[in-house]
């Protein structure tokens, strides 16, 4: 089985393995994103530029900035419409159990201006508005084995990463970019007092490259 997180340091191997955290790549699969207008932002499934008719039943949704600051959220069929000040980068993280006892960890991003995590699980930009790319885990930097990416033009490809972890993204056509990574944890979590066994993270990163 392929390592989905290659640690690029002694530091970040350490953290996963005190965490006893094994990762596994995963094909494209359903994830959650985020796209913005101005001051209103909205997240939806699937992948893009596809999107579910409704959202699956997430649990906690919350909208931030990295501040922490928690912004108003209003989940709708097919959507969650968020409030969010223009021009700062946005956080979304929920979960989801399915019917067969799997959680999903959600962890979405939109804007790449900022350097830093703020998600358990975030592709964060080497510089502000660049298309070099690292992934955060727990605040530790880490590489993935594969990074997907869908456009709203149905343009999509795969990332591999170079020798540092960081993955390198062209953007040779206008609007929406959503780069998304998965992993599963060999591990356990409770949520409301119930055990689950099969644990997933799901995270994402998009933006709007102009015209």
């Amino acid at each position: 089985m392929s390592s989905l997180f290659a640690s690029p340091s002694a530091a970040a191997g350490a953290l996963l393995a005190l965490a006893a955290c094994a990762w596994a790549g995963h094909a494209h699969a359903d994830y959650v994103w985020l796209q913005r207008d101005g001051a209103q932002a909205r997240a939806y499934a699937g992948e893009l530029p596809r999107r579910s008719a409704a959202l699956p039943p997430l649990q906690a949704p919350r909208a931030y900035l990295a501040d922490g600051k928690d912004l108003p959220v209003a989940p709708q069929a097919g959507h969650i419409d968020i409030t969010a000040p223009g021009g700062d980068d946005l956080r979304l993280s929920a979960l989801h159990i399915t019917g067969h006892g799997a959680v999903t960890y959600y962890q979405a991003r939109t804007g790449r201006t900022e350097t830093r995590a703020a998600n358990d699980l975030e592709l964060v930009p080497t510089t502000p508005g660049g298309n070099t790319f690292k992934l955060v885990w727990k605040g530790q930097t880490v590489a993935a084995s594969q990074v997907n990416v869908d456009t709203s033009a149905g343009w999509r490809r795969t990332l591999a990463p170079a020798a540092d972890g960081t993955v390198q993204l062209d953007t040779p056509f206008p609007g929406l970019y959503v780069l998304e990574v998965s992993a599963k944890v060999n591990g356990s979590v409770t949520v409301d007092g119930k055990k689950y066994d099969d644990v997933r993270h799901t995270a994402t990163l998009s933006f709007e490259v102009p015209r």
